[in-house]
């Protein structure tokens, strides 16, 4: 099979592989000019100014007449605004909440206060980037063979960022800022955490502390350099800070529990014209089975709904729900318009390449991963998730800051589609990489867990296929380590959305 039509409404299908000029593709459609694979080529005339379908829904409006055959791209495709809602296209039937099954389980960590881990880190975080370097020199002495006499720690990591300071010392972007930091210092696959200030800064420590409700603790404590002695001071005092975490972090026991208690957070990044037919769907396909058995799932990247949005407000669990979609939504075209951008400034040049066109046809395969169940609820960035279920949190689409927000509200793994090829890690959440195609898989073996390239070859299906994710989901919730994990991802990712001006 040279091409897929994904329905049979759709004015377009997708090329399985490269296709020469004059390859007959059925139907009496004849290729035009060469096509990558990946691409869309047209199987009837779409006239100039007419919507062109994809999943059965509109990705564009052709800006020229386009011949069957013909490769279907940026040259003849034009991204409009409202498109879907102006063609009806919001009619699918609402979802409902799922019964939940119990007998999914894996070996998970119980903290004493009844948080559940994936993993067992300890923490090192940082109110400013001024106390970045201290932070990484403290993590540098746990490095090699130093925790061979603590096997059940996974590692010690600082977890630096930019920010921090040039900017107000309250409002929104600190408050951004703080709850995620809070978020992160709270996480259950942190046994420990020591949280590392310069002094002088706008995050003050005090402040972070108090406004954000962090109690210490021996597994909880605070350094602030200038109060320390400097660098070389807070190093010593770091290194015997977190030296005392190691021995409780280490007397962890996994234990089987329900698959209830996982918060995945779903991801899709160097996405390809295969991701909305392969990965995305078939992650969708595992969060239906994860929903089924009471647990969590965490949409997020609200610039890559949109377009699409019309298919989550229609699952919305009630009014609420759909009206705090709607809010996003607005905010965030009013936000990108205040810097003279707008939403369909995405797809990437990576996106483009791998056969993508418009924002339109990208979020309608983004939205895919979130299966088909009830959206329970909308949330805002780095809030954290309390309703099982599937769960919207407003983030940004650039995947490591999208991805921070998601673990500071408690997701204890993620799961992330590509098919260009993203590397990418989020401790101390996990992170299972889906190929969306075998030629990627093959060509960056050791940086894919998964190949949902196998239901474009025929070797699986999408359900079939989202079992396989399921269950390599409590594998890794158990333990079992990813690719990016092995190749030690996940420290440099961590990324907290910077908002408002640095002054």
């Amino acid at each position: 099979m040279d091409v897929l039509r994904i329905h049979r409404k759709d004015s377009v299908a997708i090329a399985l592989t490269n296709l020469p000029e004059g390859r007959e593709v059925g139907d009496g459609v004849v290729v035009g000019a060469p096509i990558p694979a990946g691409h869309k080529l047209a199987v009837r005339a779409i006239p100039a100014g007419a919507p062109v379908l994809k999943f059965a829904q509109p990705i564009g409006i052709a800006s020229q007449a386009i011949a069957p055959g013909d490769h279907v791209h940026s040259h003849n495709l034009e991204f409009r605004p409202g498109l879907a809602e102006a063609l009806g296209a919001g009619a699918v039937l609402s979802a409902e909440p799922v019964a939940r099954s119990a007998h999914a389980q894996f070996r998970g960590i119980v903290r004493a206060d009844g948080r559940v881990a994936t993993r067992n880190y300890i923490g090192i975080l940082t109110t400013v980037n001024c106390s970045a370097t201290a932070a990484r020199l403290i993590a540098d002495r746990f490095r090699g063979d130093v925790l061979g006499a603590w096997p059940n720690v996974d590692g010690v990591v600082a977890l630096t960022h930019q920010t921090g300071c040039g900017m107000g010392s309250s409002g929104e972007a600190m408050d951004v800022l703080r709850r995620t930091l809070a978020g992160y210092a709270t996480h259950p696959n942190f046994a420990g955490v020591l949280l590392l200030g310069l002094g002088c800064e706008a995050n003050q420590m005090e402040a972070l502390v108090a406004t954000t409700g962090l109690q210490r603790s021996e597994a909880l404590c605070s350094i602030v350099i200038q109060d320390a002695g400097g660098t070389a001071a807070t190093v010593r005092a770091g290194v015997e800070a977190v030296t005392r975490m190691l021995d409780p972090a280490n007397r962890v026991a996994r234990q089987p529990l329900p698959a209830s208690h996982l918060k995945l957070g779903l991801q899709c990044g160097g996405s390809d014209g295969f991701s909305g037919l392969t990965a995305n769907p078939a992650l969708g396909a595992a969060v239906d089975l994860l929903v089924g058995h009471g647990g969590t799932a965490v949409l997020s990247e609200t610039p890559e709904i949109y377009g699409a949005e019309h298919l989550l407000l229609a699952r919305a669990v009630d009014p609420a729900v759909a009206a705090r979609l709607r809010d996003r939504l607005t905010w965030w075209q009013a936000y990108a318009a205040r810097t003279g951008e707008t939403l369909d400034n995405n797809p990437s040049p990576g996106n483009k390449a791998g056969g993508l066109t418009t924002i339109l046809e990208k979020s309608l395969g983004a939205v895919a991963k979130g299966g088909t169940t009830a959206l329970m609820d909308v949330i805002g960035y780095a809030e954290p998730v309390r309703s099982p279920g599937l769960v919207f949190m407003d983030t940004p689409g650039y995947d490591p800051v999208s991805a921070t927000g998601q673990v500071a509200g408690g997701c204890t793994l993620i799961a992330f589609t590509t098919g260009r090829g993203s590397c990418f890690g989020c401790v101390p959440a996990p992170s299972l990489k889906l190929a969306t195609n075998s030629a990627l898989f093959r060509r960056m073996p050791e940086d894919m867990d998964l190949n949902c390239g196998e239901i474009l070859d025929g070797t699986a299906s999408v359900a079939a296929m989202g079992e396989q994710i399921f269950a390599r989901l409590l594998a890794v919730a158990s333990g079992e380590r990813t690719a990016s994990e092995t190749l030690g991802y996940g420290a440099a990712e961590f990324a907290p959305w910077v908002l408002g001006a640095t002054v």
